[in-house]
């Protein structure tokens, strides 16, 4: 292959990849919008179905089971179960898992995977040749069971930060957003949903939460029931403490675009807050690095010719 054609090969191949990497953040936007509509369809469809089922309606208050000690415990097992169900279904929620399934496979696999890592380790310690004492092989099986125990919530826990974390992080505009389209005389259900349309590009996560919050709100009729589920569903954070002001404002009768003006600075106040949090805890952070990859090049750097000009006066003595 000549040069020529070699340079040309190059520089084709350079072009494709430019054009590939100015056209890609256009066609995920599209993908980002299709994902958003099709989780709010299936939420609204949901929402239908349970209305035509009839699930949405009030329950009737559970009268004592039985005057019986034994079924009275019982009674409260299965209310702590419950508990704990919900727990673990709104934990799902917040790490952006809706399947109703979720809760049940968490469980089974912080079952499974501890009896997996034990016999993994078993295989690996019974296939070495050295001899490894009975103490070392069951603290090894120990720390398999807590690894295989704890590695799914850990897991659901991180990922439950990011989505939290990119949630703060663009809410403060949907916020200005919503703001501007209430003072302007649109509903708060319309609003919500055009915002939500508005922040698919940048922040899907957001968008999502939001379109589910206006199905909700659109479908059913308890208004503060949608802003308790996505609260819920948020976890923690901006969007939270939003949804807190406007059930207090539809409480108390308060303007909503009032609440809304003083949510936007109290979320900027913490996102500043947590900037420079971070950013004061940078140098004792820098510490250990400095100390370890930084010094010594800057010792050798600095030292590294006066020890050769000395290491070679002594040869020439």
């Amino acid at each position: 292959m000549s040069n020529e054609l070699l340079v040309t090969v190059i520089a084709s191949l350079l072009a494709a990849a430019s054009f590939a990497g100015f056209a890609l953040p256009f066609l995920n936007r599209s993908d980002k919008k299709e994902r958003f509509r099709s989780v709010i369809e299936k939420r609204r469809k949901a929402l239908f179905d349970a209305h035509r089922d009839g699930a949405f309606k009030k329950p009737v208050e559970e009268k004592n089971v039985s005057a019986a000690d034994s079924i009275a415990a019982l009674y409260k097992m299965q209310k702590m179960a419950g508990k704990m169900g919900e727990k673990m279904r709104d934990k799902m929620l917040q790490a952006g898992i809706r399947s109703p399934s979720a809760p049940i496979k968490f469980m089974i696999a912080q079952g499974v995977l501890p009896v997996f890592l034990c016999g993994l380790t078993m295989m690996i310690i019974s296939g070495s040749d050295k001899e490894i004492p009975s103490m070392i092989t069951l603290l090894c099986l120990f720390v398999a069971a807590v690894i295989g125990y704890k590695l799914p919530d850990v897991l659901i826990k991180n990922q439950i930060m990011k989505r939290q974390e990119e949630i703060n992080l663009a809410f403060p505009d949907s916020l200005d957003m919503m703001l501007i389209c209430v003072q302007g005389g649109i509903g708060l259900e319309q609003t919500v949903e055009r915002v939500a349309q508005e922040v698919a590009e940048h922040s899907e996560v957001l968008a999502e939460e939001l379109g589910i919050l206006s199905a909700e709100m659109a479908m059913l009729n308890d208004r503060r029931q949608a802003l308790q589920d996505f609260a819920r569903r948020v976890g923690s954070g901006g969007a939270k403490s939003f949804a807190t002001a406007l059930i207090q404002a539809e409480q108390y009768g308060t303007s909503i675009s009032q609440a809304m003006r003083v949510m936007a600075d109290e979320i900027r106040d913490m996102r500043m807050a947590k900037a420079e949090q971070k950013a004061a805890s940078l140098p004792p952070k820098l510490t250990v690095p400095m100390i370890l990859f930084f010094l010594p090049a800057l010792f050798i750097i600095i030292l590294g010719p006066a020890g050769i000009e000395a290491s070679a006066a002594g040869v020439g003595k």
